[in-house]
């Protein structure tokens, strides 16, 4: 009985402490992405609002939303920097064919049962 308690405590701390590991890495990598973006990049903010970058500054990131409309965000508020969307060239072109069954095939997959 004396053995409980302190199991009780450390199986509720040790998830704590992975958990606490988790977002602390998590920060990080937010973090490390926000500082090295760069003119071009194409990014997500907090906000879900499209953009590329046009402008940086210490704290802040202007962005065009469309043709020669450029908005001001803070740094914080790019959650990603988003990879090349590949163009109608880049990706193969896959064909097919209806999938079409028989009557029979048909009946016989409704009285499978």
């Amino acid at each position: 009985m004396d053995f409980l308690f302190p199991l009780l405590i450390l199986a509720l701390l040790v998830p704590m402490f992975f958990g606490i590991r988790k977002q602390k890495r998590e920060a990080e990598k937010v973090s490390t992405m926000q500082e090295a973006l760069k003119v071009g990049d194409a990014v997500v903010t907090t906000s879900g609002l499209y953009g590329t970058v046009v402008d940086l500054d210490e704290n802040t990131v202007d962005l065009e939303i469309a043709e020669d409309v450029v908005t001001t965000w803070l740094r914080q508020a790019i959650r990603e920097v988003r990879a090349d969307e590949p163009t109608a060239e880049q990706t193969p072109e896959v064909t097919e064919a209806p999938a079409e069954e028989a009557v029979e095939q048909t009946e016989t997959r409704l009285t499978k049962d």
